[in-house]
Formats: C-alpha cells, structure tokens, sequence
C-alpha cells in the first residue's frame, strides 16, 4: 500500500522550514535571482585561471549560431589547425554548411532505411520509439563526422558559407522531420499491405529526392567543383583551381581520420573498461562505418588526451555543459558552485549513478587545447567553444579537473597517443541498445 502525505507531516516539514535561518536566507535570496547567480562561489572560481603549462596556440573561435552543430564546428576546428599549421594561415575556416548538409541528406536515409527495417514491429515499440523520436537533428558523434568526410570530403568555408537556416536550424529541422514522418507512416503501411521490396525502396527514393530538393534550397546546393584561394602569413596569394571535396580533404587531411579513435570513459558495470562498443542504430551514414566506442579507466583516457596535447595537438570531446557553468566567464568547476548549501538537498552522485538513472550524458562537443600539469597531474584544462567570441576569454573555456572527472565522457584521439591500449581498438564492439547514455548525441 502506498503511503500518502499527511497533514501531519505537511505540518511538521512546514515548522522545520520556518526554523531553518538557511531556508529562510535562500528564500529571500532566490525570490528575485537565479539560482545559479546564488549558489556561485567566488573564491572556487578564482581559482578557475586561464594559465596552462600545456597550451597550443590556435585560430579565432567559430559560431555555431542557433544550431546544434557543435560536434560538427569541433571536428572541423581539430582539422582546420593541421590544415592552417601547414599552410602558414592565420585564419581559416572549414565549411561547416557542406558537412551539415550532406550529414542532414545521409541522415534522412538513415532514418528511413531504419523505418524499413523495423517495419514488421509495432509503431509503439521501443525500438521503433526512439527512431521515431530521434528523427534527423543537428547532434552527432565524432564517428558520424568521420563517415560524412570519408564519403563527401572537406572544403573551406568561403566556398560554401552559411546561410540564416544553417545557423537557425529549428524550423528546417521541424519540416524535414514532419516530411520523414509522413514518410515512415507511408512505408510502414506499403510494408504491412505486403509490398515489394523494390516498392518500398522506389518510395523511398522518391522522398529522398525531395529531401535533396529542399536541403538545396536551405543550405545551397553544394559546389562539384571550387579554386582554393587563400593568402598566408606571409601575405602571398594561392591559388588552386578546380578541386573537388574528395580532392581537398586527400590533400590537406589524408589519412588522419583513420588514425583517430573514439575513446569514452563510462564506469558503468555494462562496460568493462578495455573494451569497444557500439550503438544498435546510431549512425548517419548507411553502409558507413559504425560508431565505435573503447571504454577507458579514467587515468588511462585522461593520459591519452595528455600525451596528445603535449605532442602539439588540439582534441575534440564530448561533455556534459549543462552541469556547473557560468557561460559569461567561460567555467566549468563544480567547486564554482555551491548549489547543496544554498538547495539544503542531497545532491551528491557519482559518474556512474549519473549515468545509469539518466542525470548526465554527453550533451556539446568541443575541443580541447590546453592543461594545466602541477607535478603531472591536470588541475585545470582549456576549451575552445564555438559559442563566439563574446563568452568566455574570447571564446576560450576553461574547466576544472574535477568537472573534468564527472561531466567529460569522450574524446578523440590519435592511435598513438593511446599506449598500450591502442591495440584494445581493434577489438571487435559490444553492441549496445539504442537508447544506450554512450549514444547521446551532442549538439
């Protein structure tokens, strides 16, 4: 039998609260601020300085706008430093309309080839649920970026530049997804009525075609063909006609991408650390390669990112930013912020609780530049956002090693940076369920 609440527990609860000098203190002070405004600790965020013992110098930061697109702007900025480093650039940028674009029209595949496939199932399974609810959005993992280069290549953003629905992407999300709705509803009935095969597929076809259509006229059709034009340090003009994507990432990427693994720390008792995962339909690219995970103990994965910003080079990540942040100063530090004092509540909980009952998961991907080692060990890391410049120290972060430990749950990092852990990569995956923390998407 459940118990309900009393009149006599109401008027108990009610006298401890009007006992309490600390409620009443936080009632005066929360009725006109916001809570995070209360709960900041100054001297914690003091601490918070943008000073690193490990610091690479690097490009302006980019602007994501009103999009979710910040694993795609991360990626491309871990890629335009090698590209700038090379050409003696002092500024450069990668389309990231080109990736968002060819990631939204692989995408929309995706979904419908995962509609087909789960055609024989009820509209109100699980697994049918969550394709329904993920749809096509902005978010993405490092993987998915990998699988749209390897098959679209790369080229530079004043080729192919922004346009106001690549950087206010809620209405065209709105649209497309209601289309692919339509569609699957479709799909499913031609499925049920015991259609072809090749039926199902002509169909298929036939929206797609659609999709390309009205992606074309959001983002521009994207150019077959552009000259690379830039000026570089030394104020000397380039220029190189006629390249193609494929061609531009062949010659200023190469075979990176395939040097890069994903490695997460999730200590949760469903992944041993040592391991790779995968997630059961998570992806953008059909016939790509599938998203795959190797799960570090935390030392480990921390020593990796280490050893590769050492060596000189950024790192993309993935982390949890809704947790602990004041966005105008650029800190992430759960020592900034004192929010069980101000709350009175429990609010203690470990990584691994947080992920199994849902509290955390990665939510924004962005990269990291710097650490602060004292006797070699991280006290503090850098982050370049792509928030704008009018955050932070100019749109650089910074984080503390403790919100580090918590709320960062993947990276990417080059095989050679893993020790010996990069032969565990090879492994072949543990498949996980869709809904699976380690498949969030960030945005």
């Amino acid at each position: 039998m459940a118990n309900p609440i009393t009149e006599e527990l109401l008027t108990q609860w009610s006298g401890q609260y009007a006992q309490s000098p600390n409620r009443q203190l936080a009632t005066l002070a929360l009725a006109r601020t916001d809570l995070g405004t209360v709960a900041y600790n100054a001297a914690g965020a003091n601490v918070m300085r943008q000073k690193f013992s490990v610091e690479i110098p690097t490009l302006e930061v980019t602007d994501q706008q009103a999009s979710g697109r910040c694993w795609l702007f991360a990626a491309a900025n871990v890629l335009r430093e090698r590209i700038a480093h090379d050409l003696e650039l002092d500024s450069f940028e990668l389309s990231q309309s080109h990736l968002a674009f060819w990631d939204k029209f692989e995408r929309a595949n995706y979904f419908l080839e995962s509609i087909l496939q789960t055609a024989d199932l009820p509209a109100d399974d699980r697994t049918v649920q969550f394709v329904l609810t993920v749809g096509v959005h902005d978010g993405g993992q490092w993987d998915m970026f990998s699988n749209i280069v390897r098959k679209y290549g790369l080229m530079p953003k004043d080729v192919y530049p922004d346009t106001w629905q690549a950087c206010h992407t809620r209405p065209m999300n709105g649209v497309l997804n209601r289309s692919l709705k339509v569609s699957a509803v479709k799909l499913r009935r031609m499925a049920a009525a015991g259609a072809a095969a090749a039926e199902l597929q002509a169909e298929k076809e036939r929206t797609l075609g659609k999709v390309y259509a009205f992606l074309c006229s959001c983002y521009g059709e994207p150019p077959r063909t552009f000259d690379f034009e830039y000026v570089d340090k030394h104020k000397t003009y380039h220029r190189e006609p006629g390249l193609t994507a494929i061609a531009f990432r062949d010659r200023y990427v190469g075979g990176l991408l395939d040097d890069i693994v994903s490695i997460i720390h999730a200590p949760t008792k469903d992944k041993p650390y040592g391991k790779t995962y995968t997630v059961r339909m998570l992806g953008n690219v059909v016939g790509g390669r599938p998203v795959k995970h190797l799960n570090l103990a935390l030392e480990d994965f921390k020593q990796a990112i280490i050893a590769q910003l050492q060596a000189g080079k950024v790192v993309w990540f993935g982390s949890d930013v809704g947790k602990f942040g004041e966005r105008e100063l650029g800190i992430w530090d759960d020592g900034s912020f004192d929010y069980a004092l101000l709350s009175g509540l429990d609010l203690d909980i470990s990584k691994e609780d947080a992920l199994d009952y849902s509290y955390s998961a990665m939510s924004h991907a962005m990269v990291l530049t710097g650490v602060n080692l004292v006797d070699g060990k991280p006290t503090r890391w850098k982050i370049e956002n792509s928030w704008g410049d009018k955050r932070g120290k100019k749109g650089y972060y910074v984080c503390s090693d403790s919100w580090f430990d918590q709320y960062v749950y993947q990276a990417a990092v080059e095989r050679e940076y893993l020790g010996a852990n990069a032969a565990l990569a090879a492994q072949d995956p543990v498949e996980l369920d869709p809904w699976d923390p380690m498949g969030t998407l960030a945005d």
